[in-house]
């Protein structure tokens, strides 16, 4: 018997956090913050409805925040297992939770001093010294290596895109495959090689962001240099919110090869993100892991002001140039981007480019949806900004590359669990797979738990 219970991203695409139980031995594949909705925001403050002391490992599949973000929290309630990842993922996860602690930190000082917090005194979600607390327990493991976590289970991690390091999970338990998709990268990256195809999976629990989408075919670099041109026109600025890991790497890339070509002019472009920066040195560490040759990194980090203190971002608000500033977090939803929201959402020359999924609740989603207001740092903001969205930028394969994905798994699963999506994602998802595959299709909702044999 396998016990499997859904702790995150049932029925929405934050928190992903599955809880695996088998003869003795209990694991959690991944163990991601919520984001987006305050009701699931609010989640994160509760203890799991688990007994966390008893586990024995955590399994990550690659390191964005909804996939590693809890982790510290974990600690608190009485973890003290090893968490497994590739090396690329935990290097990512590292930089991210100490970044993360950092915002957590600064933001409950901000919130303390300038008294619009609700909670008195407001408390960071977890600390750098916890986050550190969290690393130590990094434990690296080989890709496409069977490592034995028990007598009867057996774990792999297979390569998926998506993100540096990035992965699916096969466990072997008496005989069958349990996999875990993680988030399932696009074939034809710019940055990264085609995720590889399962072969089989009795059970498989399966990301559904886009699984009722295709991506749009867009003409990128026409799109960037047209905003690009009317920036300079209207002597304003191009923000771009990104996340910090493969999309902002990919932004500069795109940037600098239209650059290259003529495309656009030598406007000056402003990566505000020490995360992204960091995440930069990995690629450099990591060459296996992409495909960028290390000469055309140098060179489009050359190109650009990398910007670390946050007295350059103020340095970069004031500077009276049109310019381009690519600037976490990806959703809106805390980091530097958000300072310069704040000076600039309100003047009709600036351009905000969306370029990622935006999850329910965030303020990239408002934004999406055309909100006349933004709230940040607890003030109401007009918006007056041009809103526009790059789609085709995602970093998660849509319904035909899921489809496809799913391609070279020889026998038909016993059940697929759709998880990491929003109800009409995973609605529309279930319905092509069961007409197109005929198999079946389970949605498990939030706290779930399922018995399998």
């Amino acid at each position: 018997m396998v016990n499997i219970q859904f702790l995150g991203a049932a029925q929405t695409v934050t928190g992903s956090k599955y809880y695996l139980e088998n003869d003795g031995l209990r694991l959690l594949v991944d163990c991601g913050m919520f984001q987006g909705l305050k009701s699931l925001r609010q989640q994160n403050w509760l203890p799991l409805p688990i007994d966390v002391t008893a586990i024995d490992k955590v399994l990550l599949t690659h390191g964005h925040l909804d996939h590693t973000g809890y982790l510290p929290r974990l600690l608190q309630q009485g973890f003290k297992g090893n968490i497994l990842g590739t090396a690329p993922t935990l290097a990512v996860a590292a930089i991210i939770l100490r970044d993360s602690a950092k915002i957590h930190e600064e933001e409950a000082e901000k919130a303390n001093k300038e008294g619009y917090s609700k909670h008195h005194p407001a408390l960071p979600f977890y600390t750098l010294e916890e986050a550190e607390n969290t690393i130590q327990l990094f434990q690296m493991v080989e890709i496409d290596q069977w490592l034995q976590l028990s007598e009867k289970v057996q774990m792999r991690f297979s390569y998926n895109g998506h993100i540096l390091g990035a992965t699916y999970i096969s466990l072997k338990i008496d005989g069958k495959v349990y996999l875990f998709s993680g988030d399932i990268g696009r074939p034809d990256d710019l940055l990264l090689e085609d995720p590889e195809r399962p072969q089989w999976a009795d059970y498989l629990f399966l990301e559904s962001t886009y699984g009722n989408k295709l991506h749009p075919e867009e003409d990128i670099e026409t799109l960037l240099t047209d905003l690009v041109r009317k920036t300079i026109r209207d002597q304003g600025i191009l923000l771009i919110p990104s996340f910090a890991v493969e999309r902002l790497q990919l932004l500069m890339l795109i940037l600098w090869r239209m650059y290259k070509k003529n495309r656009i002019p030598n406007i000056p472009i402003f990566v505000d993100s020490p995360m992204g920066t960091d995440v930069l040195e990995l690629f450099e560490q990591f060459p296996e892991w992409h495909k960028i040759p290390l000469t055309d990194l140098s060179a489009m980090c050359e190109h650009m002001t990398l910007i670390r203190s946050y007295r350059d971002t103020w340095k970069t608000i004031d500077d009276p140039r049109p310019k381009i500033v690519i600037a976490g977090s990806g959703m809106l939803s805390g980091g530097r981007i958000l300072t310069y929201l704040k000076q600039k959402i309100s003047s009709d020359s600036t351009r905000i480019l969306l370029v990622g999924y935006q999850a329910e609740g965030t303020r990239g989603r408002k934004l999406l949806e055309g909100a006349a207001t933004i709230r940040i740092f607890g003030k109401d903001h007009d918006v007056k900004a041009k809103i526009l969205h790059l789609e085709s930028l995602s970093a998660h394969a849509d319904q035909a590359e899921l489809l496809g994905w799913l391609g070279d798994i020889k026998n038909i699963p016993e059940n697929t669990f759709l998880i990491h999506g929003e109800e009409e994602a995973i609605e529309g998802f279930k319905e092509k797979i069961e007409t197109s595959l005929g198999w079946r299709v389970s949605v498990p909702n939030l706290w779930d738990t399922v018995h399998l044999i």
